[in-house]
């Protein structure tokens, strides 16, 4: 259900956290890896660990540009891929009456903008190489609960996060008589380098608390979801958003 033997499978924003964690699951899986993202030196270090089935692009998912030209590489060292998992993504805490407009525009330009145009390109090099006859092409947009719900102080994150998902359902619509499938995976809290500090402060400790299960996710929670959606056994599933949080938002 999750063998990606033969495929090769672009994951942005593989610098570290689930982008990361997913690129070494999907090798593991048999796939022949391409990890992107702008911090080319974290990708030389994760390509260094996974072996000769990975190899490390520059991407930026602002710049449609450097989109293109990534795509360009990893097509010219592994082929066109068979599956985008569409990871990249920020977050800039504010309230609605304080966020800078240009802070609100920025993670709508990373997370629904930038999410778009790799999903698009994907896209095109998908059918270019067959995909309608082969209906071997998988997309995976990552988003988070913050999709269905209401997040404190993350009122940008949650729009643009909620875009995604009908972004995924509106591609796979669009798509779907190319050999397209498009799906939305929607993961709880999980505990990275970029948020450890705040989930040992007293605040994120009382976050945890008040989840049903008073934990946090981990990567590995994510593993069978993500490569399930990216395989072969996912044939016949398009168009859905998958929530993966541990219970967090009931």
């Amino acid at each position: 259900m999750t063998d990606l033997s033969g495929r090769t499978v672009l994951i942005t924003g593989a610098s570290s956290g689930i982008g990361a964690h997913l690129a070494r699951r999907a090798a593991a899986a048999g796939a022949r890896v391409a990890v992107a993202a702008r911090r080319a030196d974290r990708l030389a270090d994760l390509v260094a660990e996974i072996g000769p089935n990975a190899a490390a692009f520059a991407m930026d998912v602002e710049d449609e540009g450097s989109i293109i030209a990534g795509y360009d590489a990893i097509e010219a060292r592994l082929g066109a891929p068979d599956a985008v998992i569409a990871n990249a993504g920020i977050s800039i805490q504010g309230l609605a009456l304080d966020i800078a407009a240009e802070d609100f525009d920025k993670v709508m330009g990373v997370n629904t903008r930038g999410v778009f145009l790799t999903a698009r390109e994907g896209a095109r090099r998908m059918i270019k190489a067959g995909s309608e006859a082969s209906a071997r092409g998988r997309i995976l947009l990552v988003a988070s609960i913050g999709a269905h719900k209401a997040l404190p102080g993350l009122t940008a994150y949650c729009t643009s996060k909620a875009a995604t998902a009908m972004l995924g359902k509106s591609l796979a619509r669009e798509w779907i008589r190319k050999g397209i499938n498009v799906n939305v995976l929607c993961p709880g809290y999980i505990r990275t380098e970029l948020n450890s500090d705040w989930f040992d402060s007293e605040g994120g400790q009382k976050l945890v608390a008040g989840f049903p299960r008073r934990r946090l996710m981990e990567e590995e929670d994510l593993t069978a979801t993500a490569l399930y959606l990216c395989s072969d056994a996912a044939r016949a599933v398009t168009g859905s958003v998958f929530t993966v949080d541990d219970g967090q938002s009931i």
